[in-house]
């Protein structure tokens, strides 16, 4: 057993020092796609949105890799897809040590896992981002020594001996992963978690089938990525810091200009709303903390302490990139076009949350409307350059 899992482990570290080679026909390739290992499946029980008939069915289809999932890429022109381990994977794990342990465990298992055939399947690290030096060290292996692409993290990070303790990433403890990340010319991809149970609780008790990707989903990770700023601290912290709101990723960006952060399901929402996001005047600070709604309006919170050097929209344009993954909306996609540009947008499915043929259904009609160097640079070829596929 122990010869069989070295030889493995070798040929992974001999192909990632090789140089890199991927399908390329001509397919899509896609990179907000999902994978577990049966240690973690009970992760995966979804109700509300899931579309498969049973649970069962879903998480068989998050295990595999070279059986069905293979057989669809072949069947709807996909050269490429990079897997990532399902959310909430390692940010659901509060002990430090075994969070960093399982993101070991499972990067090494997902390499394994793809190492036949990695001229079809890349990979996303996955890291416990409870120390910062100890995720920038996992994230440098996983790209240096297994051969990986970059990292997605599933939102903040649970902490503290009940589990209760949020960590958001922009702390100046947080510098040396992101200088890692920055030096290593690598993507981080934020995707979205359930909640702990407290903020369900709070916020859904009243309307829990807004679980998952109706609401919950997109308003979780929306705030994450414009910027809840708040200072490491318990659950209560959320709903009571308001005064430091929104400086998370535009403080970050700022400080590391050469991040690329990938943000899926057209950007959360986010970048349906710039223009509010970005001019929207009010009154005074107590007023935002007193209405969330208009906490977003960021103009005006300059002068309050927040530091920004840029627009919401600038760093849209120059840092965050945004994929289709889960939101086939083609009359949405043209709209985010204008508003950020096409060289921010790639295609992305989702999968298994997603049918693989309703994303080529999708990517496929826009061929009809769409020039083609447009419609190529959408289904692959901004990820090429992104992802570094032919570097």
């Amino acid at each position: 057993m122990f010869a069989s899992t070295l030889i493995i482990f070798l040929s992974v570290i001999l192909s990632a020092v090789q140089a890199r080679r991927f399908r390329d026909t001509g397919g899509t390739i896609v990179f907000e796609e999902a994978w577990t290992i049966p240690e973690l499946a009970f992760q995966n029980v979804y109700v509300s949105f899931k579309i498969w008939s049973t649970n069962d069915e879903l998480v068989a289809n998050l295990l595999d890799v070279h059986n069905q999932r293979l057989r669809s890429m072949n069947t709807n022109n996909i050269d490429f897809m990079v897997l990532s381990c399902a959310q909430p994977c390692i940010q659901s794990f509060s002990d430090p040590v075994t969070a960093e342990n399982m993101a070991v465990h499972v990067n090494n298992e997902l390499a394994a896992t793809i190492a036949n055939n990695t001229e079809r399947f890349g990979a996303f690290a996955s890291l416990a981002m409870h120390n910062a030096t100890a995720a920038a060290l996992e994230l440098k292996r996983a790209v240096e020594t297994l051969g990986f692409l970059g990292a997605l993290v599933n939102d903040y990070q649970q902490s503290g001996t009940d589990g209760q303790t949020l960590l958001f990433y922009d702390q100046p403890e947080y510098d040396v992963f992101w200088q890692m990340v920055s030096d290593l010319d690598v993507p981080v991809y934020f995707h979205p978690r359930t909640d702990i149970q407290t903020i369900l609780n709070l916020t859904f008790v009243h309307a829990p089938f807004l679980i998952g990707p109706a609401q919950e989903f997109a308003a979780g990770l929306s705030t994450h990525i414009l910027g809840l700023g708040i200072p490491t601290g318990s659950v209560q912290t959320v709903y009571l810091s308001m005064s430091s709101l929104f400086e998370h990723w535009i403080v970050l960006i700022s400080r590391f200009p050469k991040l690329k952060i990938i943000v899926g399901h057209l950007g959360e929402r986010i970048s349906s709303d710039l223009v509010r996001i970005d001019t929207r005047e009010y009154p005074s600070q107590l007023s935002c903390t007193m209405r969330l709604r208009h906490c977003i309006e960021l103009k005006r919170q300059v002068p309050f302490g927040l530091t920004m050097k840029q627009n919401v929209t600038t760093y849209f344009r120059t840092n965050i990139f945004e994929t289709t993954s889960g939101n086939f909306a083609p009359d949405l996609l043209d709209f985010h076009i204008n508003q950020i540009g096409l060289d921010r947008i790639m295609y992305s499915i989702d999968y298994p949350f997603i049918n693989i043929p309703d994303g080529t259904t999708f990517i496929n009609d826009l061929a009809r409307t769409m020039k083609a160097e447009d419609h190529n640079s959408l289904a692959r070829g901004l990820a090429i350059e992104v992802l570094r596929l032919k570097d």
